[in-house]
C-alpha cells in the first residue's frame, strides 16, 4: 500500500486507534490484556477476503466496519462484551493513502460506536493479490455466564433476532442480479449486507437466559445446524415463523425462489439462541429494550439434524443450506416485468 512505509503506517494511521492501556501505543510487539477479576476473556477471529466476502469498490469506511462487526458478531454469541482486536491487513498493491484513511475512519466510528480499542495486529505490502483483512477479537465475559453452540437443551424454544435474508438479497441487489424493488427498500437491503447488526448488547442482557447460541454468518439454517450438531439435538424450524423484512418480503413475492436464499445465503449476523418456553417473553422483551426483536421459530428435540416445517407440519425442502462464494457471480434477475 503506497503513501508511507510500514512504521510510518503504524505510527501515523493506527496508533491514533490504540487508546487502550495494553496496546502500548503500538510500539512494542504485542498487547498485554488484564483480565477483570472473575471474568473470563472471550476470543474470536474472522477474515475477509476482497471479491468473497466484499466488492472491490465498496468502500473502505464500510468494509472496515463489517470487519470489525463481523468479530462482534461472534462476540455476541458468545454473550461477550467487547473490548479490543488486532488488525491484520495484507495489501493487494493497488489501493493509495486515501483508501486507508477512509478505512481507519470506519474502525474509529465503530471503535466509539462499541468501545472498542485496536491493540495492534501486522501489515503486509505486496504488489499484486488480492486484499485480505483480518481481526482477533477480544471480549469479557462474568466467568461461567457464557453461551455456546453445545448448550442447547431439549425442548428448548428455537429463536431469532431481528429479520434473515436482508444480507443475501442486497448483494443481488449490489451486483444487479435483483432490479425492480423499490430503490428506498433495494437501498436498505445492500445496507444489511454492508454493513451488518452485530446484537452485542442483547447478547450481553441475554446472559443467564439464553441456553445455546450462534451468529448467523453462514445463513440460517447452515448455522441452525451447526447449533444442533454440537448440542447433540435435532431442531424443528417453521418456515413461516421466519422473520423477513419488509423489503424481502416483496423480493420473495416477485419471484418465491429466493426464499431460499433468503434462508441459507448468510452474512445475516443476527443470533440464533434456545432458551426455555418459559423464558420466552422474558427474552423478547429483553431484546426489545436492546432495539431488536426476537422470534420463536422453532423447537429443539431428541433426535439430530434440522427439519423445516410449514403450517400444516409437513416438510419444506430447501434449494441449499449453506452460503457460497459463487453467489457473488449470480446472473442478474429483472422482475420489473412480472405484474406482481
Amino acid at each position: 500500500m503506497s503513501g508511507g512505509d510500514e512504521f510510518t503506517i503504524i505510527q501515523n494511521v493506527m496508533a491514533p486507534l490504540a487508546h487502550h492501556p495494553g496496546a502500548r501505543g503500538l510500539a512494542d510487539d504485542g498487547a498485554m490484556i488484564s483480565v477483570s477479576p472473575g471474568m473470563d476473556l472471550a476470543v474470536t477471529k474472522d477474515m475477509m477476503v476482497e471479491g468473497v466476502h466484499f466488492l472491490a469498490d465498496d468502500p473502505a469506511d464500510l468494509v472496515a466496519r463489517k470487519l470489525l462487526r463481523t468479530n462482534l458478531s461472534d462476540l455476541a454469541a458468545m454473550g461477550a462484551q467487547p473490548c479490543a482486536y488486532l488488525l491484520g491487513l495484507a495489501s493487494d498493491g493497488q489501493r493509495e493513502q486515501e483508501w486507508l484513511g477512509e478505512f481507519v475512519d470506519g474502525l474509529a466510528r465503530d471503535q466509539e460506536e462499541y468501545g472498542v480499542s485496536l491493540l495492534g495486529g501486522d501489515t503486509v505490502a505486496a504488489g499484486r493479490g488480492l486484499l485480505t483483512l483480518s481481526i482477533t477479537a477480544f471480549g469479557e465475559i462474568p466467568a461461567g455466564m457464557s453461551f455456546a453452540r453445545d448448550q442447547a437443551r431439549e425442548g428448548d424454544v428455537v429463536a431469532v433476532t431481528g429479520t434473515v435474508g436482508d444480507a443475501a438479497l442486497g448483494l443481488l441487489v449490489r451486483t444487479g442480479a435483483l432490479r425492480g424493488l423499490d430503490e428506498t427498500l433495494e437501498a436498505g437491503l445492500v445496507s444489511r449486507y454492508r454493513l451488518p447488526e452485530p446484537r452485542v448488547s442483547s447478547g450481553v442482557a441475554l446472559r443467564g437466559v439464553v441456553h445455546g447460541a450462534i451468529d448467523i454468518s453462514d445463513g440460517l439454517l447452515a448455522d441452525a445446524s451447526h447449533l444442533a450438531a454440537a448440542s447433540g439435538i435435532a431442531m424443528e424450524l417453521s418456515v413461516d415463523a421466519i422473520p423477513f423484512s419488509n423489503a424481502a418480503r416483496q423480493a420473495i413475492h416477485r419471484d418465491p425462489a429466493l426464499r431460499d436464499l433468503a434462508l441459507c445465503g448468510g452474512d445475516d449476523y443476527e443470533l440464533l439462541v434456545t432458551l426455555t418456553p418459559g423464558d420466552l417473553a422474558r427474552a423478547c422483551n429483553i431484546a426489545r429494550r436492546c432495539g431488536t426483536s426476537l422470534t420463536a421459530i422453532g423447537r429443539c428435540q431428541r433426535g439430530s439434524g434440522v427439519t423445516l416445517l410449514d403450517d400444516e407440519g409437513s416438510h419444506v425442502d430447501i434449494v441449499d443450506t449453506g452460503w457460497r462464494h459463487s453467489v457473488l457471480a449470480a446472473a442478474p434477475v429483472d422482475h420489473k416485468d412480472q405484474g406482481h
